[in-house]
């Protein structure tokens, strides 16, 4: 068998010398026949050519594919780049779009402040609120103004729609406001059209309830609440909100104040008003007499009593 297998390798080599020189003369002979400038061998290459190329289409569909494939490969990149650039479009456009509709949010507050009806005596500072340090004992936020803007203690503040507190508290650049809805609030308030006094008591909710009418049957459900201006600690006429009754009857306040989105506080300044120093000063002290007669009793109203 390794005899067998040799032969066939003797004749294999020679075999295939004799093709490559056959190939390579086929190859030089259309070569010089191609090459050559006549009218009668120009004749036999167009003849040629149209009895061979139309019978080759089935030899050339592969190449055909081939290039179409890699045409359409070339064509998906172009459109896989695109859509990567249209989706970074996207998302840079949603980011506009978030942020327009922030400050057009922010714009409507501005513009509700703006459309909030004081007196012209009052000034007041514009601020942000920079945190809410509210808890289910405490019902605060903070600002972004301090006492390097001239707040005050005792001060109010509103937002675009109505009173939401005072000022508790003051730092150099920072302000507490205590809303409405906190315990240690009281706000005396004139019921409209009535006219009956009474007080708003904070309790932790959204509708705090109203107490010591003069005549609650004289109030409805609707009825306009505004501060009195009792006490010197808010200025007079400042809306907050309407007269509303619970499921058992009591009358509580509807506040006017958007307090789920106070984004910006308007505080009035009201130099008129009593500064409060501490909680002790929350109701004015009267007047000390002045001389020794009137700080001395008198004989009569102490016979008398």
């Amino acid at each position: 068998m390794a005899k067998d297998r040799r032969q066939s390798d003797d004749y294999a080599g020679p075999l295939r010398r004799l093709l490559m020189g056959v190939l390579i003369v086929c190859l030089l002979g259309l070569f010089v026949l191609w090459r050559i400038d006549s009218p009668r061998v120009e004749r036999f290459r167009a003849a040629v050519i149209d009895r061979v190329v139309p019978n080759l289409d089935w030899a050339m569909a592969p190449v055909t594919g081939t290039v179409n494939l890699f045409r359409d490969f070339q064509s998906y990149q172009r459109i896989y780049r695109q859509n990567q650039e249209l989706r970074r479009e996207l998302q840079q456009m949603q980011a506009w779009k978030e942020a327009a509709l922030q400050l057009e949010q922010e714009n409507a507050r501005l513009l509700d402040l703006n459309n909030v009806r004081l007196d012209p005596r009052l000034t007041y500072v514009t601020g942000v609120v920079a945190a809410d340090s509210g808890s289910p004992f405490r019902q605060s936020v903070l600002l972004n103004v301090g006492a390097r803007d001239g707040i005050v203690d005792g001060w109010a503040a509103m937002d675009g729609l109505g009173l939401v507190g005072r000022i508790s508290g003051v730092g150099d650049n920072s302000a507490r406001v205590i809303l409405l809805t906190d315990t240690s609030s009281r706000i005396p308030v004139t019921v409209q059209p009535s006219g009956q006094r009474a007080l708003i008591l904070g309790d932790n909710t959204a509708a705090p309830p109203i107490d010591f009418l003069e005549d609650a049957g004289k109030v409805r459900a609707g009825d306009r609440v505004i501060t009195s201006g009792d006490g010197g600690v808010f200025p007079a006429g400042l809306l907050v909100g309407r007269v509303a009754q619970d499921p058992g009857g009591r009358l509580r306040l509807r506040l006017a104040a958007d307090y789920e989105r106070l984004e910006f506080l308007r505080v009035l300044r009201d130099h008129a008003g009593v500064r409060i120093d501490d909680s002790g000063d929350l109701i004015a002290p009267d007047v000390a007499p002045t001389s020794p007669e009137d700080r001395a009793p008198n004989p009569a109203v102490a016979i008398d009593g």
